[in-house]
């Protein structure tokens, strides 16, 4: 199995399998021709209260991956994580996001979960 987590600024690699946008409002500045999203299930981003609480330095990112994993957990997001898991088996998958430090971010941790 193979989930690596790029910018999707970061111009296409041929490596990168299918490529899943995973954040909830389209980058700014980039066309969807330049982007080449093969798919953007947006019920799996982070809620806009969870995305507020972090970005305004609430709390830790270990607090951040907790809360999250809890929304992941939701029925209609769990089916959408179940549907990239069988993407990974078939072949890489490309998590996109526009954050500057994804590493530390939500793909991150839906990296994470694909790959357990």
């Amino acid at each position: 199995m193979t989930v690596r987590v790029r910018r999707v600024y970061d111009p296409p690699d041929p490596e990168d399998g299918v490529r899943v946008l995973v954040d909830r409002l389209w980058p700014r500045g980039l066309s969807k021709d330049a982007a080449r999203v093969d798919e953007w299930p947006k019920a799996l981003t982070p809620s806009n209260e969870l995305r507020r609480w972090y970005h305004a330095g609430e709390g830790s990112y270990d607090e951040f991956c907790s809360r999250y994993e809890v929304e992941l957990a939701e029925p209609e997001a769990a089916q959408l994580l179940h549907t990239l898991r069988n993407l990974v088996r078939m072949g890489p998958v490309t998590l996109l996001t526009a954050v500057k430090s994804p590493q530390e971010s939500h793909a991150a941790v839906l990296a994470r979960l694909l790959d357990s």
